[in-house]
């Protein structure tokens, strides 16, 4: 069904303007005829032709098929749409790609601790993999992602460790995809020696030099093509003498997603090339979709919390805020070197950046996370935080009523 009504839409969209054109220039030429002489009406019609023309291929095509002819790509990588040919293989293998019932990483999915081999290294091992699942309710994705998930997993390393990586390409992927990590030191960061294609398997040996949280991501082609179809992820590289111990730890990454139709729009949606170039998604979420952080983010009165928190980009600053907190420390774009920011409202995330912030919670209730560029909440950047304990009316005594916001 998904297939039939995006076909129908796609006729729709590409012969619905043809159509009324060829009609308008059939009309014209039947009144023109009775007022001019037949070379003149036959001049008209042609320059009213080749003018629909030039208006019908850069407005008339599905815009997330390919550019229009009147935009232009000036980056290094490839361009940043889906050709026709891409866009033909994906329909023709549709039948072949995992659909995933869920497609957003558990927040609490945090490896509490570095592990090492017997070697003493540690070993990281990445599949990507090109799948189906939903956005919304009715609302499905063709997502490319690491691990199964959106963000990939979170990986836990700690500074001077020397990391094997495995990465593994699905054989049922249509695309090359490789990684770059933000944390590592090397041509592409790691990106130009982990290319793989559809079914293979590359490896690579790096060191971490640097204690910090990074964004990790896929970088082959054109990277912002990949990232907004989910690949990206976090590392963290922590001091040698490693992190204080905390309560809860919760991982979520920002991202956006641009798709062919509006926001709500039901059935399948495709990457659509304007609005990603001129940085208007429709979507705005944490951790893959919609409702991603809606009922699993747990917390009991006195913990204290620690959040790593990525943007996976790739056009929009997240302006990260928990609504009913104040953060205790905020470690300003992943920088765990400084001596942490204290007693923050609301923390910058860059495009491409992260943030570890940490808060211990006082009062029992639902605490909401938000971009706090607030209209990205209603393209879903929000989550929830449920803490549970015994409340102390010293600090807060009210009559709590839904709807409130601060």
């Amino acid at each position: 069904m998904e297939i039939i009504s995006y076909l129908w839409r796609y006729i729709v969209e590409v012969f619905g303007l043809f159509i009324s054109y060829a009609f308008a220039a059939i009309f014209i030429f039947l009144v023109l005829r009775r007022l001019h002489s037949k070379p003149i009406t036959i001049a008209l019609v042609a320059i009213f032709i080749g003018v629909s023309i030039a208006f019908y291929i850069p407005n008339g095509l599905p815009r997330e098929l390919a550019y229009p002819l009147s935009i232009h790509s000036f980056g290094p990588g490839e361009r940043p749409d889906l050709p026709l040919k891409n866009v033909f293989a994906f329909f023709k293998n549709f039948n072949n790609f995992e659909r995933l019932e869920n497609i957003a990483r558990d927040p609490n999915d945090v490896p509490k601790t570095v592990t090492y081999a017997e070697n003493g290294v540690v070993e990281i091992s990445l599949t990507t993999k090109e799948v189906i699942a939903e956005m919304a309710d009715g609302t499905t994705f063709n997502y490319w992602i690491f691990d199964d998930a959106v963000p990939g997993p979170f990986l836990r390393v700690r500074e001077g460790d020397t990391v094997h990586l495995t990465i593994h390409n699905d054989e049922t992927s249509l695309h090359p995809h490789n990684v770059d990590f933000h944390a590592v030191t090397g041509p592409g960061g790691g990106a130009a020696a982990t290319i793989v294609a559809p079914g293979e398997t590359k490896e690579l040996t790096f060191k971490v030099l640097n204690a910090g949280l990074f964004i990790y991501h896929c970088a082959y082609g054109n990277p912002g093509l990949h990232m907004t179809h989910g690949m990206y992820g976090l590392i963290l590289v922590e001091p040698k003498e490693g992190l204080p111990p905390v309560d809860k730890e919760f991982y979520l990454v920002q991202g956006e997603f641009y798709s062919s139709g509006a926001m709500g729009r039901k059935g399948l949606q495709l990457f659509d090339t304007e609005d990603y170039l001129d940085g208007k998604p429709q979507y705005v979420v944490f951790n893959g979709k919609t409702g991603a952080l809606m009922d699993n983010m747990t917390a009991n009165v006195g913990d204290t919390v620690r959040m790593y928190v990525g943007n996976g980009g790739v056009n929009l600053v997240s302006s990260f805020h928990v609504i009913g907190e104040i953060f205790d420390r905020v470690y300003r774009e992943g920088d765990l070197v400084s001596p942490p920011a204290e007693g923050l409202q609301t923390t910058l995330i860059p495009a491409g950046g992260a943030v570890m912030v940490e808060f211990k919670v006082d009062f029992p209730g639902n605490y909401i996370l938000v971009d706090h560029a607030l209209a990205r909440v209603d393209r879903g950047a929000w989550g929830m935080l449920h803490v549970e304990g015994e409340a102390d009316p010293s600090i807060f005594d009210g009559e709590l009523q839904s709807g409130g916001g601060h």
